[in-house]
């Protein structure tokens, strides 16, 4: 059980709801991570346009990084 709560969408801010709404669109759902870490939206929005920068560019495919980060959460025993 996570010590830190999970945010829904009605918990934030606009901005914040928009990238929420992003993900749904995208995945269906928005990652656990993020919505921990939503509870800070200024450091939600930085991490958010890191992680679009690394799985949106470069030479490996985006479902090859994908995968990396699932196994690598599996390994770890974590909830993704």
């Amino acid at each position: 059980m996570p010590r830190i709560t999970r945010l829904d969408r009605a918990q934030l801010d606009a901005e914040s709801q928009a990238i929420y709404d992003h993900y749904m669109k995208e995945r269906g759902n928005v990652p656990n991570m993020f919505r921990t870490v939503a509870h800070r939206p200024e450091i939600f929005r930085t991490m958010i346009a890191h992680f679009r920068a690394v799985m949106e560019s470069g030479t490996v495919p985006k479902k090859l990084k994908e995968l990396a980060v699932v196994r690598t959460s599996q390994l770890n025993s974590c909830e993704y």
